[in-house]
């Protein structure tokens, strides 16, 4: 796969020690392993330990691959790869979702991140109090199946998600139901979707118009009244576009109104009941970047250039769908929901039994090496027992008191604190 995508994409790329292959799994390596510098990582890489590639080649040849190689390369290698896992993976996910929304055979979740701070890494500007970051990152969670379906990288901030959505609309399924956050509000986008044969599920700010056109149904959702109205949408002022879609509006318990716009102007096909619970189910693209980030790593980056933040994004994406479909494989021999499994709990897991199998193979090939004028049957490595594990220690446990995220600081903390000893709770106990 790595020698096919480098014949495709080379432009003027030569074939040097670090191959497309070699940089390929080196990066996985870094993944699953999690090294504290790029150096030591490239002192296991010289002895082929650990799950990384042998290469024979200086600490500076690395760094200079990893800067001059276009990052293209490991944005279709992950692209490539999702394609020859993706006949094996089910719609497992979501299964309550997916028998309220038959019509719809493609559910994605989209949402933007910016990446992290780099700029101490820097040498050039360790004077320059503004924060540099290398890029941002559009993604696209597949909600049945549980994988990223496309991952869209950008070398600069997203000034836009909906702009940076626009030009990935050619690749997305037709027919495919889209749900996306008030960072997705915009005329143009949705007229661009409908022409695309997509649907769209958007949360919108407040100050859109919304001109009515009929009331199609009120009902109660929550003990709060809810509003689906067929509204156009738009001004049309300055030569905006104006769209035709239903409104659905629901109270929020904190005094807000949730106001989601759905192109679907058919409510059997998509009821309102369904559009609130798919909205509920965009935390889950949230979730996934938490992955990303907490589990995988992916909060702090071991190069400043474009090019290696990019790989490393670009790994770790390939590391979460395989990561899923076994997460999705293991539900399904235990017969239970794959949402019950924690990926935080069942990532270490994986990586242990993966190291534990690279072992057996280099000892089978060891084997094998030395005695050349023996003929070696290799072994069945799928029923080999790798890493035995109960249960219960993979599955999702309540979370108790706050959350808790990178990056808070301790006023925050405090705050937060505050707001949460203020709920109301049971008497304390006596002495």
């Amino acid at each position: 796969m790595c020698d096919a995508v480098f014949r495709e994409l080379r432009t003027k790329e030569r074939a040097r020690t670090w191959t497309l292959d070699a940089m390929a799994r080196f990066w996985i390596a870094v993944v699953l392993r999690a090294p504290d510098s790029l150096r030591e990582a490239l002192e296991e890489a010289h002895g082929g330990r650990a799950g990384f590639p042998f290469v024979e080649s200086t600490t500076s040849s690395f760094f200079e691959r990893a800067q001059g190689m276009r990052w293209e390369f490991f944005e279709e290698l992950f692209r490539r790869f999702l394609a020859s896992v993706l006949p094996e993976t089910r719609p497992d996910f979501e299964a309550t979702l997916a028998a309220e929304l038959p019509e719809f055979p493609e559910l994605w979740a989209v949402d933007g991140t910016s990446l992290d701070r780099v700029a101490h890494r820097l040498k050039a500007v360790r004077g320059v109090r503004g924060v540099l970051i290398p890029g941002s990152v559009l993604a696209m969670l597949d909600l049945r199946r549980g994988v990223l379906r496309r991952v869209v990288f950008r070398e600069r901030l997203i000034t836009g998600e909906a702009s940076c959505l626009e030009e990935a609309l050619d690749e997305i399924p037709k027919a495919t139901l889209l749900v996306m956050d008030r960072g997705f509000c915009s005329m143009t986008l949705l007229e661009k979707i409908v022409a695309c044969g997509l649907h769209a599920a958007v949360r919108f700010q407040k100050g859109v118009r919304a001109e009515e056109i009929e009331v199609l149904s009120r009902f109660e959702d929550e003990g709060v009244q809810v509003l689906d109205r067929l509204v156009v949408l738009g001004s049309g002022s300055g030569g905006r576009p104006k769209v035709t879609a239903r409104l659905i509006e629901k109270p929020l318990a904190g005094g807000g109104l949730l106001r989601l716009v759905v192109t679907v102007l058919d409510p059997v096909k998509l009821p309102a009941r369904a559009a609130l619970s798919l909205y509920r189910r965009r935390w889950a693209v949230e979730r996934m970047f938490q992955e990303l980030k907490q589990v995988l790593d992916l909060r702090r980056f071991y190069a400043a250039n474009t090019n290696a933040v990019a790989m490393q994004v670009y790994a770790c994406a390939i590391v979460h769908v395989a990561l899923r479909v076994t997460q999705a494989r293991i539900a399904r021999e235990q017969k239970i929901a794959p949402e019950a499994l924690s990926v935080a709990k069942l990532f270490p897991r994986v990586a242990a039994a993966h190291y534990r199998l690279l072992e057996a193979v280099e000892h089978f090939e060891m084997t094998r090496r030395a005695n050349p004028r023996v003929r070696l049957v290799e072994p069945d490595w799928s029923g080999l027992r790798l890493y035995d594990v109960r249960l219960r220690r993979l599955l999702v446990s309540k979370r108790v008191g706050l959350r808790r995220r990178d990056g808070w600081s301790y006023t925050e903390r405090f705050v937060s604190l505050q707001r949460y000893e203020r709920r109301e709770r049971p008497p304390p106990r006596g002495p």
